[in-house]
């Protein structure tokens, strides 16, 4: 059973102190997702300015949640939809001409549900160049999705997506090659 009592995040996990992190969540909900929907540039700026690394002509709407902007990256040209949870405790890397679809979630981090103590900790999640994630994809920690690959929409991705795929389920399971 677990004992939260016992439960401590371990130093340095956010990568930033807590004045920091509470720092980017005031600008995040006051000059990215109040933001005019054609503000890219805008919300561009301020990710970049904590320290996010993205990408020239990269699309990202308004309502998209960045835990950690500092861990996160997005090559030229992808699309960040509507209502995308970047939840990135561990490095989120996605490549160029990515979209990532309405209501998507990456999880880069969880729990040692076997420790009395819940654990946490965080796993990388990497897309590659010229993926879709269709809308409300939920991504598991420590996944990489190959170049080229697509997911179809409500999948839940628990396993490594090979290159120039299709997939889909929850479970997702590789439907076919794309051509």
């Amino acid at each position: 059973m677990h004992k939260l009592n016992l439960h401590k995040v371990p130093d340095g996990f956010r990568g930033k102190s807590k004045l920091y992190v509470q720092l980017w969540w005031l600008v995040q909900a006051t000059f990215i997702n109040s933001s005019p929907q054609v503000f890219y540039g805008w919300r561009r700026f301020w990710l970049r300015m904590f320290g996010a690394k993205i990408g020239k002509k990269t699309l990202i709407r308004p309502t998209v949640k960045i835990t950690y902007p500092w861990k996160v990256s997005i090559g030229d040209y992808s699309w960040i939809g509507d209502d995308v949870v970047l939840y990135s405790l561990g490095e989120i890397e996605i490549g160029s001409n990515t979209v990532i679809s309405q209501k998507s979630y990456l999880c880069t981090g969880s729990h040692d549900y076997t420790k009395e103590t819940f654990d946490i900790f965080a796993r990388k999640i990497t897309i590659g160049d010229s993926c879709w994630l269709a809308t409300d994809v939920f991504v598991t920690p420590g996944i990489t999705i190959s170049d080229g690959a697509i997911v179809g929409a409500r999948s839940s991705v628990f396993r490594d997506i090979d290159a120039n795929t299709i997939n889909a389920g929850a479970p997702s399971k590789m439907i076919r090659i794309r051509k």
